[in-house]
């Protein structure tokens, strides 16, 4: 019976191929096992068509089709998501890659639905302007500016989302819609935090910024200092000014050993954040140090280089309220634990200005000072074993961190198995949020990282 159902869905997608602006491969298809694969090359899912939308139109009616022939959907931008949600076994997959376009008028930029961050932050330093995304290009923008976007310039400007003024979605019934201040405002709201549970973002407009010359780099020190250096980082962020960004990371070297790194970035005044870098230097005594003033595209790629393909991850996230002693202990023991040289362990500090926005002002909900966990567990499928063991560690570490975290956790870094932090992502936006995903979506057909119910 299921078999049958498969057959029948696959000759109606074949079907569909002929009235199809992009391109559609289903099984069996020439091209298919490589179009199936996303960056995280533990990803092993069978969707039942990839479609390659050009488009609006395309996407419009790859959803309509899904929803006729009752297949699940999943929608797939640059492929980024090591939590597995972008490539659905048994799925239509919407792919936006082809549709990547981005065009800058009077400080907005209108971004296609598949661009990389990589392609904003260009046309923006092209224009003198800075775009705020992650610590790295290589994601779609769609990811970073409707979950979060924990970045460089998250202190100074605030997370990806918030400067998000505005985007156009396909829904769940085909419909294309506006989503800004004057159309449709509760869905925008919904959109900055709430991420792909609403709808396909096939464009979107980004507030730019002024650009401005970015002291960074990196600062690296011994493991045997890796406690002091994370307590004298927790004391001297206390009164760091916000043109201040850490992301700090726990790595090994060449040679499989674990390091600590410090990596700033400062939007300031370059002779102040020169300061700014000799305080974060005093931590402990560095083994090596590489800052230079820099366009944010030029720290961008910097961070771009070290993205490693065709490796396997498993990703768990925690929020701490502080980089405590007991948090630095745990971090320690599970950076000295790590089961694979790859494995890191990154810390993100959400500070200053994004503290300052309402909570209620976004879905996005913990508006609080907090230090993001990035647990990443990463190995090289060639040397043997499945994955397991490094997947446990990666979740006996985020369990570990559970007793001096907030609850929930960051949407954009939870799989659909962290259904407990998921239900405690949004705070006290949660009911609005429902609200929201009821009007819109109501039979539930987006479900990125499933908002409760």
């Amino acid at each position: 019976m299921v078999q049958n159902v498969i057959e029948q869905s696959e000759r109606a997608l074949h079907d569909f191929k002929s009235r199809m602006r992009g391109r559609i491969i289903t099984r069996g298809d020439e091209g298919y096992e490589n179009a199936r694969k996303v960056w995280n090359g533990a990803v092993d899912n069978h969707p039942a068509a990839i479609i390659f939308c050009e488009n609006v139109e395309d996407v419009q009616a790859a959803v309509r089709t899904a929803r006729i022939l009752n297949l699940p959907l999943s929608v797939r931008s640059c492929g980024h998501d090591a939590a597995r949600r972008s490539v659905r076994s048994d799925a239509v997959v919407i792919d936006l890659s082809l549709m990547d376009r981005v065009w800058i008028d009077d400080h907005v930029a209108t971004v296609a639905g598949g661009a990389p961050a990589a392609k904003v932050i260009a046309a923006a330093t092209a224009n003198k302007l800075l775009a705020v995304t992650g610590w790295n290009g290589v994601p779609g923008m769609t990811g970073a500016a409707t979950v979060g976007g924990y970045g460089p310039l998250i202190a100074s400007h605030g997370l990806a989302l918030d400067s998000l003024i505005g985007a156009e979605l396909v829904l769940a019934d085909g419909q294309r819609v506006v989503a800004d201040q004057d159309d449709n405002p509760d869905l925008l709201w919904a959109l900055k935090g709430g991420g792909g549970n609403l709808g396909v973002v096939t464009s979107m407009k980004i507030r730019l910024h002024p650009a401005r010359r970015i002291l960074g780099g990196m600062i690296l020190f011994r493991w045997g200092e890796a406690e002091k250096v994370l307590g004298r980082y927790a004391k001297a962020i206390r009164s760091a000014s916000n043109n201040l960004s850490v992301v700090i990371g726990i790595m090994s070297l060449p040679d499989g050993s674990p390091t600590l790194f410090l990596a700033p970035a400062w939007t300031g005044e370059i002779s102040d954040g020169e300061i700014a870098m000799e305080v974060l230097k005093r931590c402990g005594e560095p083994v090596h140090v590489q800052i230079a003033s820099m366009s944010y595209q030029e720290l961008i790629q910097g961070f771009d280089a070290r993205v490693a393909n065709d490796r396997h991850y498993a990703l768990e996230t925690r929020s701490m309220p502080v980089l405590s002693p007991a948090s630095i202990s745990t971090l320690i023991a599970g950076g000295a634990s790590r089961t694979s040289p790859f494995s890191m362990i990154i810390l993100q500090h959400f500070r200053g200005v994004p503290t300052q926005v309402p909570p209620d002002s976004t879905a996005f909900g913990l508006r609080r000072e907090h230090v993001l966990v990035e647990i990443i567990a990463c190995w090289d499928p060639t040397v043997g074993g499945d994955g397991s063991v490094h997947q446990r560690w990666a979740r006996d570490l985020c369990q570990s961190l559970e007793p001096v975290s907030l609850a929930g956790g960051y949407p954009n870094l939870l799989g659909p198995h962290a259904k407990d932090q998921i239900a405690q992502a949004y705070g006290s936006n949660i009911m609005r949020l429902q609200a929201v995903k009821r009007r819109f979506d109501p039979d539930g057909v987006f479900s990125a990282t499933p908002i409760p119910v």
